[in-house]
This record gives C-alpha cells, sequence and structure tokens, in this order.
C-alpha cells in the first residue's frame, strides 16, 4: 500500500510554516474557504510530482514576501519509508532529494508517487481545447512509463528547435532550408515512440472510461471515446514532408503529435457541446478514476487520490457512486476537502468508512 504518513511546508502559498500528520485511510480536510485546503492538497502533488497542479512557474507557489519554498513528506510504500524533500529557491533550480539523495533530472521523480488529482477546473478536459486533454494524457502516461517521458520532453524541444527555425525564416529568408530536414528527421523517432504508446494506452483506457461513466452517472447513454491523431492515417514522415511548405508560410509545425486529441462523444455528437452539467462532470470523474485504476493497475499499488471540494460539485446520487469506489473498490489513500465536516463524516460514515478528519 502507498500512503503519506506527514508533509511539512515552509513558506508554501499561504503557510508559512504547517506540519500535517496522516493516519487514515481516508482523509477528510476542512475548513472555510480561504484558509489554505486546495493549497496543502497542491503541496502534496507537488511532492509527487515535482510541480504544481495550478501553476507551472515556482515563484507563484512561494508565500507572498517569501524567498522560496520548502516542501518534506514521509510516504511509505509496501512498509519501506521515503522522505522526500523538494526546495525552490529563486536564485538557483529547484531541487528534489529522495532519503537524502538528490535527482539528478527532476523527471526521475515522476510515477514514483504516483497521484491523481480533481479540481473544478477540471471540466476543461470536457469542454476546452484539445490541449488541456492532451495534457491529461500526458500526465498519465509519465507516471506509468519512463520512456514516454523521455521521448515527450525530446519532442517538445525538437519541437521548440523546428518552430524557432520556422519563424526565422521570415527574416532570413535565404537560410539553409535543409537545416528542417535535419530536424524532421530528429522529431520523427520521438513523435513516432509517442503516438504509439498514446494508442495503446487509449485502447486499454477509454472502455474503463466509459465504463466508470455508467456506473458513476447511473445511466445507460451512448458515449463515444476515440483517440484522434493524423498518425493513424500517415507516418510521422509522410505528415511533416505533406505540410512542409504550409509549415513554412505559418512559421510554425502545424501538424504532429502535439495535435492528438481524445474524442468525447454523446450520441453521436461532441459531449462538450450535446451533454448537460451532470453529465459532464460524470465523464470528468470517470476519467479521473479510471485514471487511477490504471495507475493501481499497472503500478501494483494505488496512487493517491486527491479530490478538491467535489461535495459542492456533484449531486447526491453521483456523489454517492463515486464514493462507492473511493470507499470500497479501490484499498488506496484519498484526501477530501470539503467546507463542511458533517457531510464529510455523514458521506463518508454511510459506506462504513471511518474518516481522519484535519481541520484548518
Amino acid at each position: 500500500m502507498f500512503v503519506l504518513k506527514n508533509i511539512r511546508l515552509t513558506q508554501f502559498k499561504n503557510y508559512e510554516s504547517a506540519d500535517f500528520r496522516f493516519d487514515g485511510r481516508i482523509i477528510g480536510i476542512c475548513g472555510l474557504n480561504g484558509v489554505g485546503k486546495t493549497n496543502l492538497m497542491d503541496a502534496i502533488h507537488y511532492c509527487c510530482m515535482a510541480k504544481s497542479y495550478f501553476h507551472s512557474v515556482d515563484q507563484q507557489n512561494v508565500a507572498f514576501e517569501k524567498d522560496g519554498f520548502r516542501l518534506s513528506a514521509a510516504f511509505e510504500i509496501n512498509d519501506h519509508e521515503d522522505q522526500i524533500i523538494c526546495v525552490f529557491r529563486p536564485s538557483s533550480k529547484k531541487e528534489i532529494a529522495v532519503n537524502g539523495i538528490m535527482h539528478e533530472k527532476l523527471s526521475m521523480h515522476i510515477g514514483k508517487y504516483p497521484c491523481v488529482m480533481v479540481v473544478p477546473d477540471d471540466i476543461d478536459i470536457i469542454n476546452g481545447a484539445g490541449e488541456v486533454r492532451r495534457k491529461n494524457m500526458d500526465v498519465l502516461l509519465a507516471q506509468l512509463d519512463a520512456d514516454y517521458l523521455q521521448a515527450l520532453i525530446h519532442y517538445n524541444k525538437l519541437l521548440q528547435q523546428r518552430n524557432s527555425f520556422l519563424k526565422s525564416l521570415s527574416i532570413h529568408p535565404n537560410s539553409d532550408v535543409s537545416v528542417l530536414d535535419v530536424l524532421d528527421q530528429q522529431i520523427m523517432h520521438p513523435g513516432q515512440i509517442i503516438y504509439e504508446k498514446r494508442k495503446a494506452m487509449s485502447a486499454e483506457f477509454l472502455p474503463m472510461v466509459n465504463d466508470y461513466y455508467q456506473k458513476i452517472s447511473g445511466a445507460h447513454e451512448n458515449i463515444g471515446l476515440h483517440y484522434r491523431s493524423r498518425l493513424n492515417d500517415m507516418t510521422m514522415s509522410a505528415l511533416l514532408h505533406a505540410n512542409k511548405h504550409k509549415d513554412m508560410m505559418l512559421q510554425r509545425t502545424s501538424e504532429g503529435v502535439h495535435r492528438d486529441d481524445w474524442i468525447l462523444e454523446l450520441d453521436g455528437h461532441l459531449f462538450k457541446t450535446t451533454a448537460s452539467q451532470g453529465q459532464k462532470k460524470s465523464l470528468l470523474f470517470a476519467i479521473k478514476i479510471a485514471e487511477h485504476a490504471m495507475l493501481s493497475k499497472k503500478k501494483g499499488f494505488a496512487p493517491l487520490l486527491l479530490l478538491d471540494d467535489v461535495f459542492e460539485k456533484l449531486d447526491e446520487e453521483r456523489m454517492r457512486n463515486l464514493l462507492q469506489y473511493v470507499c470500497s473498490e479501490s484499498n488506496g489513500q484519498v484526501f477530501i476537502t470539503d467546507t463542511h465536516q458533517d457531510r464529510i463524516e455523514r458521506s463518508l460514515h454511510s459506506h462504513g468508512i471511518d474518516v481522519q478528519i484535519v481541520s484548518l
């Protein structure tokens, strides 16, 4: 079993200094709005993923008028305890250490301490553009497959170089365009790896989403879930060649795995334009619970599940169905925030589950 035993926050967001110990499997984090419930959840996510769930710029996680932050946490995996320390100083790179040994690369940390987080803004996975779903795809696969993460890092670096070269052609039109051919040769391999791993994962994952959607919604609806990629139809080499002149005019790489998407449908129509708010919330939680289930299956233990403000977003029936999975079908550690302590206790006790309450 994988559990978080304790965490200490120093100068992280609204916390100047705070310590928390967790003894239960289900932890309710309760308090009024603005006291730091979501920030505590984000600190847990940071220790798992080496980054904030909300901010890509670490400076945004530093407490007001402070210089950097420090997080330390103790994780227990199958009776073995790991001590994690995350330090950010504006004047240097952030540092992640496990049991006193510094990671040479932050990517080494990803997937070691898996987690799935759900927040209200995640509804953009349903309503938003393809880049939101693609990011969600990447976060799941990065925790499952270190080779995928390295291919993604390599691809994104080469994509940035290719786009920079394409933009430079407007300033230096007489540049040697054979540079573009070299970049294309380099980007094809990681692009193909990304495509093949996304395709394989989606084939297993999307039916799981459909199954959990039926359980959470309590309905039997015609849900369509598909992985869309131009590489379904042609090779990366052919795709880049076919769009070469278009890319030179647009000054950017118009096609590739950086444009992949999950297509979500209801009765043959786009889910985001057809479904009700309740249906959208059901699908969001189905995606997240399927992520949790897949990580559990592949890792051999359940990841942490971080549910922020879910009681405010789901009706009673959907919440009951979600808690059925959380409490009965999964044996992983779960953190749930709510403004009402009695609501958490009542809902979980109805499933015969004790909850540790952390009051803020």
